[in-house]
């Protein structure tokens, strides 16, 4: 008889050293893959709001604010998971030298314990500061 509880014991750790697995790794991939995203897009949005007039003209490495935010705004709600809710924080954007500081949190994700019922909420921020480096 103890030999059966100890199968019984053994299957129970096993469903729930699973369970606990996948909340983690989901929890850490989501917050893995939001930091690439947002670093990936940054860095994207500011070459392609490099000003190529000033440079041809003035020799000056300078971005413009208005693309910068199209251009972030477009490619993060391409590759963004639709299963999260983002607040993105734009703080600074400087034009001469370019940087950008952005926070991006990420909220809704709600889960339910099996043995109290309370919910736990976690959010998960994000932030960068970016500076445009050339070799010139």
């Amino acid at each position: 008889m103890k030999e059966s509880f100890w199968g019984v014991m053994i299957a129970m750790l096993g469903i729930v050293s699973i369970f606990l697995i996948y909340f983690f790794q989901n929890i850490t991939n989501t917050s893995e893959h939001n930091y690439e995203l947002l670093k990936e897009t940054t860095e994207a949005a500011m070459y392609d709001s490099l000003d190529l007039a000033a440079y041809r003209a003035y020799g000056l490495i300078k971005i413009d604010t208005e693309r910068f935010l199209e251009s972030f705004t477009r490619r993060f709600a391409q590759n963004a998971s639709l299963s999260h809710t983002y607040h993105i924080d734009i703080y600074d954007i400087n034009e001469v030298p370019p940087k950008v500081s952005i926070a991006l949190k990420v909220g809704g994700n709600e889960t339910s314990t099996t043995l109290t019922g309370e919910r736990m909420q976690f959010d998960i921020n994000n932030k960068i500061d970016a500076i445009l480096e050339t070799k010139y």
